[in-house]
């Protein structure tokens, strides 16, 4: 069911200092910040030959960052995400099999313009996991 890593999300307290780093002292290419209001973050792509990695940084006052960033002032791993082909029948597989699928259960479009789920913690090793339809 899994394909390719997409990316791994890093939640930072403050995006332009996050960015200096990776630009900065690594080297790194480094998308210009995206707001995403429908999952209350502004983020940032870090591009790898591989993968990438997403700094998130909470947009708004309900943002879910905003709370592990309580919990982990100096930020910290968010979530991983996987590439499936069909989000839906992941997602079907996946509730049939147990797992808690986050939120309303429908896909949200993610910053990579495609549908997305977030998988409840307690179910994967306590990592949050978010699926991406490839």
């Amino acid at each position: 069911m899994l394909g390719r890593l997409n990316h791994v999300a890093i939640a930072v307290p403050d995006l332009d200092a996050a960015v200096a780093v990776y630009r900065d002292t690594l080297g790194a290419r480094v998308s210009q910040p995206q707001a995403e209001p429908d999952h209350g973050v502004t983020v940032v792509f870090v591009t790898l030959d591989n993968t990438k990695v997403e700094l998130l940084e909470p947009l708004g006052e309900g943002s879910p960052i905003a709370a592990f960033l309580e919990r982990n002032p100096a930020g910290g791993i968010h979530h991983i995400c996987y590439e499936v082909d069909d989000i839906v029948a992941a997602r079907d597989r996946l509730k049939a099999e147990g797992a808690r699928v986050l939120g309303d259960g429908e896909p949200k479009t993610g910053a990579h313009g495609k549908p997305v789920l977030f998988l409840h913690p307690k179910d994967f090793l306590g990592t949050l996991v978010e699926l991406e339809e490839a």
